[in-house]
């Protein structure tokens, strides 16, 4: 994954403070990507609404709706799920960090901001979304390929189904236009194994003798 496409991600950033919301946006900006901003859950639900970010910064200790109840509600829509969250967050103990993962965060950032350190996991995570973007869609195209082959075995198998057939000595006409035993066509035509044997009435026309008196 190169700097450069992942420089030209949309992330939405989440903070009641204006002062954090400034410092990101230039931040992030200055290292290239495309910033948007809210300063509550409520607004940034609203957004989500409207654009679909490939990240989302999201502060933990808001009013009304915090970072927790915000990702629990983005996580339960189909169109925002898989975006990746990052907290934001001062409270670094175990508790509120393992919250964080329960709720669908992927990574989280402790306040004051360290640049460096916070540009290298929005940068990991983007690549991390970008290969499982790319892997979805290597999915879906398979999977309409593999819609294509059932629909051409089907068409196959309805074609196969429709054989011409001497109506005397049962003999099939193969694809080249020749006319062959019927067992040599379905023995070249599909997986079907012969077990040889002789029915009862065969036996009375080529035995006889044998069951004459019988």
């Amino acid at each position: 994954m190169s700097t450069e496409s992942l420089t030209k991600s949309s992330i939405l950033v989440v903070d009641d403070s204006p002062d954090n919301l400034t410092i990101l946006a230039n931040t992030l900006a200055n290292a290239g990507h495309n910033t948007l901003i809210a300063s509550s859950g409520d607004s940034a639900l609203n957004q989500l609404s409207h654009h679909l970010p490939d990240l989302i910064l999201l502060d933990v200790l808001m009013p009304e709706i915090d970072g927790f109840e915000t990702c629990r509600r983005l996580k339960a829509k189909p169109d925002t799920a898989n975006i990746p969250v990052i907290f934001m967050t001062s409270l670094s103990d175990v508790e509120n960090i393992v919250k964080g993962f329960e709720v669908g965060g992927v990574d989280y950032i402790t306040k004051p901001f360290q640049q460096d350190e916070m540009l290298v996991r929005i940068n990991t995570h983007l690549t991390i979304r970008s290969l499982q973007k790319q892997l979805e869609v290597k999915n879906t195209q398979s999977n309409e390929k593999n819609a294509q082959l059932e629909a051409a075995l089907d068409r196959v198998k309805l074609l196969s189904g429709i054989l011409p057939i001497c109506c005397n000595c049962k003999k099939i006409r193969n694809d080249e236009g020749s006319w062959q035993d019927v067992v040599i066509y379905v023995r070249d035509h599909s997986e079907a194994m012969f077990s040889h044997g002789i029915c009862p009435d065969c036996k009375m026309e080529l035995y006889p003798e044998i069951f004459e008196d019988k």
